[in-house]
């Protein structure tokens, strides 16, 4: 079973026992979270599809870690103008274990 949910702006693909890094919610490690918009459903060929969430289902998961990506630079420049700027910025992220996913 396959459902796909919708967290931080963006959409995720699970199954029981994924790993996955997310944008970062709140919670401590250790804490069990429920996502409720799901946008999708799946187990073989039956396919269930929400407009846009589907009621009654939800996916629970547990927070293994809270953590910072890679750095990224940022960098601007004109020519000919001596503009020049250098940014960095590092992306908060949750790291979560997809326990179950509930359906009604």
């Amino acid at each position: 079973m396959y459902a796909v949910i919708k967290t931080g702006g963006k959409q995720y693909k699970v199954s029981e026992g994924d790993r996955l890094r997310i944008e970062r919610i709140e919670g401590n490690v250790g804490d069990t979270v429920s996502f409720r918009d799901v946008l999708l459903v799946g187990e073989g060929e039956e396919v269930r599809i929400g407009s846009p969430v589907l009621e009654g289902v939800s996916v629970e998961a547990e927070i293994l870690a809270h953590g910072r990506g890679k750095k990224i630079l940022v960098f601007k420049k004109k020519r000919r103008k001596g503009y020049r700027r250098l940014r960095g910025h590092r992306q908060d992220y949750t790291e979560v274990l997809v326990k179950s996913i509930k359906t009604a």
